[in-house]
């Protein structure tokens, strides 16, 4: 984000000067003027008004302060998910889930549920990919599965789900964005809660389940 930011400013200066100069109330571009134009643009409200009403309100921008309800809630969500992996409690809940099946359909269930959960309680969509991926990955070795299993698994479940989840730093982050809350455009992300089903329809099914071949 930082990278990208520092190149949309750069663009900025070199595309458009004059809006910067704008921006930083300046006269002509120098060091001064483009830091500050750069710099007004990233972080508070900024406004480059034109003749139609409709690109003003597209060139309107609050900048890092019109996020920072999002951003405060993405940091105490990691915190909240960092105590819970530090006191053991991710791992607990992901212990008792895989303890439930014994079959191979039921280990794709128990990490479907675990990221689930993770993203639920932790409220941070790494944790629900990588709790999950540490506690499963000797089980499913164990079970002749190749890991390419639970990496698309972990992706189905675990990455998908997070924007649906409205506390979750992936939900709180696009409902900021896109000013839409997420039981608004939940019914309308079909891949995102399909996924999770179709996954266990393959896992059922049998198919493209990837073996664990040996070498001799």
């Amino acid at each position: 984000m930082l990278f990208g930011s520092l190149l949309g400013g750069a663009a900025a200066i070199i595309a458009q000067p004059e809006i910067v100069i704008k921006i930083a109330g300046g006269s002509v571009l120098d060091f001064n003027s483009a830091y500050k134009g750069v710099m007004t643009a990233l972080t508070t409200k900024t406004e480059v008004l034109t003749n139609n009403a409709d690109l003003n309100q597209l060139f309107t921008a609050k900048g890092m302060e019109g996020m920072l309800s999002t951003i405060w809630l993405i940091i105490c969500a990691m915190v909240f998910g960092g105590v819970m992996d530090a006191i053991g409690a991710l791992a607990r809940i992901s212990q008792a889930l895989l303890n439930l099946f014994h079959t191979t359909f039921g280990l794709f269930a128990s990490t479907v549920l675990s990221c689930l959960a993770i993203n639920v309680t932790a409220s941070d969509q790494y944790l629900a990919i990588v709790i999950p991926g540490k506690m499963y990955s000797q089980a499913f070795k164990e079970k002749g599965l190749h890991p390419v299993n639970l990496s698309r698994t972990l992706e189905d479940t675990g990455t998908v789900t997070s924007a649906l989840i409205p506390w979750n730093t992936c939900g709180a982050y696009q409902a900021g964005v896109l000013g839409v809350a997420t039981g608004e455009y939940f019914i309308y992300a079909i891949f995102n809660w399909l996924s999770p089903f179709t996954t266990l329809l393959f896992a059922g099914l049998g198919i493209r389940i990837k073996k664990l071949t040996s070498n001799k």
